[in-house]
């Protein structure tokens, strides 16, 4: 069965084997806060890796309890990063998530060869989405660390946001490939490398999922828009995942559907060896506690 919502997400990491999230500078509000929770909704359990008396100063002015959980001193936020990655490689711990610490940084850990967490795929960031008007929760990528990506590039993104989809029990998810409209024009590359992508799939270059573009937001998620402009396939108003030109493109659509949509996220980082967790420092607790969730099962 489909995971269809963020409730329906926190109870299968629950009823999943109890996993092990390691927070890298958990001396942050916010993320102090998503670990507290998903302790108390016993989600996962916790080790927080940062600087010990801030970590219990803020615990005690937000009322959480840290008993549960184990806290490592640490003040450092790049040897915190560190360590935290070799409890991973260890089998401590198996997601690893980002508190106050900046992205660049922890990923820079992450991916050290000596720690072996690098795996041969292209790292890329999924969005998830639970979008009440569609039924269905929406993936987008690549929202967080590809920048500009190659066709070649844009494939493992689609990949790599399949391999979420199936995570999540989509087992054949509808892949847009999203452009500024559905026409294949050689003057805008985004058409043509949403056509290219396409016809990869139909020749089973990118398997698991039904893919299809150059596709508009409006025909890929609406099928009264797709009727509209004649534009028939099973991916047309029916899409699961989308797959934006570039980081620009995706930053904005992730943030229009938090900030005008009024929807939460959460977001994880596929590719290496273990789910990374990247929130945003202005995502709310609640958003970093989805990702915390999102990242324990994609290791189930």
């Amino acid at each position: 069965m489909a995971i269809l919502s963020f409730d329906e997400l926190h109870a299968a990491a629950r009823a999943g084997a109890r996993r092990t999230v390691v927070v890298v500078g958990a001396q942050q509000s916010a993320v102090l806060q998503a670990a507290g929770q998903a302790q108390k909704l016993e989600l996962a359990e916790v080790i927080l890796i940062g600087d010990e008396p801030t970590i219990r100063g803020l615990a005690r002015a937000e009322g959480i309890d840290l008993s549960a959980m184990e806290i490592i001193h640490e003040a450092d936020l790049n040897a915190a990063a560190r360590r935290a990655m070799r409890l991973v490689a260890e089998g401590r711990a198996h997601v690893a998530m980002k508190g106050k610490v900046d992205s660049a940084t922890f990923l820079h850990v992450a991916l050290d060869k000596e720690l072996g967490l690098r795996g041969d795929r292209l790292l890329s960031h999924v969005a998830l989405f639970e979008v009440k008007a569609l039924g269905r929760m929406l993936l987008v990528s690549d929202a967080g660390v590809v920048i500009a990506p190659t066709l070649e590039q844009k494939a493992e993104i689609i990949r790599n946001a399949v391999y979420v989809a199936h995570k999540l029990g989509i087992e054949l998810p509808k892949v847009a490939v999203l452009a500024s409209n559905e026409m294949v024009n050689p003057k805008m590359p985004a058409n043509i490398e949403a056509a290219a992508l396409a016809k990869m799939a139909e020749r089973g270059q990118i398997n698991g999922a039904i893919v299809d573009g150059p596709l508009a937001l409006d025909n890929a998620i609406s099928s009264a828009a797709a009727q509209t402009k004649s534009i028939a396939g099973p991916v047309a108003g029916q899409a699961d995942i989308l797959i934006v030109p570039d980081i620009e493109a995706g930053n904005l659509m992730a943030k229009a559907i938090i900030y005008f949509g009024g929807y939460m996220m959460a977001g994880v980082v596929v590719g290496a060896q273990v789910p990374l967790i990247l929130p945003s420092r202005s995502d709310p607790p609640e958003a970093k506690l989805n990702s915390l969730a999102l990242g324990v099962v994609m290791t189930l």
